[in-house]
């Protein structure tokens, strides 16, 4: 048998083994996201701060507790009898004060615009840790499938350089030692860049151990090529429509309901400007007189007002840091927002740079690879061909195909990245502020 049959029966059982292995237990990318929406320590904390803020809302809204006062009044000091002076009383008091203005209604409502930011701002951090899930589990699944396209070469180039050997050794054909020494070598570099992606499988893995327990990390990813779906087209978005996608994202949204907060916060600092009311109501006992003859109870009314006559160094400086911070809310808004725009023409202008190159993959250089590949092999199994350009052109064809698959996971995780942009037509994270705020206000 020469070796020409030798390696063509080595690589159909090589490609026979490889076609029915199968892993069990696998990962899932939509499994991996599912655990990890449903285990996020950071939405439980959000909810408590809702919960902290509605608290506090009610509490803003309501008027101080009343005052009762307790005295003895105009006791005598030379004997302390309390029958002795008729000035001398027992009294009870009670005292309540009222808000200024509409403060009391405003606090409240402050707070509970406050409150409102949270469910958005749940849905933008599951927005979030669904794309860096998808990247990550991406990233797994390309060191993943890298793996295996070179242990598949790699067995293929064993079998070659067996074949190589039994040539050299039996002195047919052209076969030279430098030959099995450059198999060797290459053989070795696919070795190294084995262990490489089996650290960048594992550091991938490792970033999804925030979210998911080792039981799940150990388990290999599923081998079914992902593939992500745009929530909308974005090569036909035009920039009207992209303003009103990303007016329409949870972030913005939220610091939306922080800027009305703010603003109703200037309504509350405008109320110093108002009077405060406080009114006491005062009952005072008087003992007999040492004679027996009745004194008559004490009643008393009163009514307490502060006037804000001096506002300059407090009211009017009150209601500039309320204005002042109300306005850098709104900054804050304008600037998430051009953040986002720039990062999303950023991550555009990368896609549509990929999708050029996985064309010119799929309909060029891989299938030129394959024939060069194959046109070598070719050339070499008939006594007609150098062994160095054999390991060359297969050496080639690997990198291309991880070029290629390479090309294919930066797409699907660009696209990713901009579904977060449109995560407001994301069905499973959109419904979650809207379902919270219609049972909750």
């Amino acid at each position: 048998m020469n070796h020409l049959i030798a390696f063509k029966l080595s690589f159909a059982a090589l490609m026979l083994a490889t076609a029915i292995s199968v892993h069990s237990n696998e990962l899932s990318l939509d499994e991996t996201i599912a655990y990890a929406f449903e285990h996020e320590p950071w939405l439980t904390a959000s909810k408590h701060q809702q919960a902290a803020a509605q608290a506090q809302s009610i509490a803003a809204g309501t008027l101080p507790d009343p005052v009762l006062t307790l005295g003895l009044m105009n006791l005598p000091t030379n004997g302390f009898a309390l029958d002795q002076e008729g000035m001398t009383q027992f009294k009870l008091g009670i005292s309540q004060m009222f808000s200024r203005g509409d403060s009391l209604a405003l606090k409240r409502q402050a707070l509970a615009q406050s409150a409102q930011q949270y469910p958005w701002l749940r849905a933008d951090r599951l927005a979030q840790i669904k794309t860096i899930i998808i990247e990550s589990w991406l990233n797994a699944y390309r060191a993943q499938r890298s793996i295996a396209l070179i242990e598949q070469d790699k067995a293929l180039f064993s079998q070659l350089i067996q074949v190589t050997e039994a040539s050299y050794a039996s002195s047919l054909g052209n076969t030279r030692q430098q030959d099995i020494i450059r198999a060797q070598l290459e053989l070795t570099r696919l070795e190294d860049k084995l262990l490489l992606l089996n650290q960048q499988l594992a550091s991938a893995k490792k970033r999804l151990s925030q979210w998911l327990p080792m039981s799940m990390l150990t388990q290999p990813l599923s081998t079914q090529y992902p593939k992500i779906t745009p929530l909308v087209d974005f090569s036909t978005l035009d920039f009207e429509s992209l303003m009103a996608l990303l007016m329409a994202h949870p972030a913005i949204i939220a610091l939306d309901k922080t800027v009305n907060a703010k603003q109703t916060e200037v309504k509350v600092a405008q109320q110093s400007y108002q009077p405060q009311f406080g009114v006491e109501l005062g009952y005072g006992y008087r003992a007999d007189t040492p004679l027996g003859e009745s004194r008559a109870d004490m009643f008393s009314i009163g009514m307490s007002v502060d006037i804000p006559l001096f506002t300059s160094n407090r009211q009017d400086q009150q209601v500039n840091a309320a204005v002042a911070t109300a306005e850098a809310f709104k900054t804050q808004k304008l600037i998430a927002l051009q953040q986002l725009k720039g990062m999303y023409f950023k991550e555009v202008s990368q896609l549509a740079e990929l999708k050029k190159r996985a064309a010119l993959y799929q309909t060029k250089l891989l299938p030129q690879m394959a024939e060069q590949a194959q046109a070598t092999l070719n050339a070499y199994t008939r006594d007609d061909g150098d062994f160095s350009e054999v390991m060359r052109a297969r050496i080639s064809e690997l990198n291309a195909k991880i070029d290629a698959l390479n090309i294919q996971i930066d797409q699907q995780i660009i696209i990713a990245r901009l579904n977060y942009y449109a995560s407001s037509h994301d069905a499973a994270i959109n419904a979650l502020p809207a379902q919270e705020m219609q049972h909750e206000y």
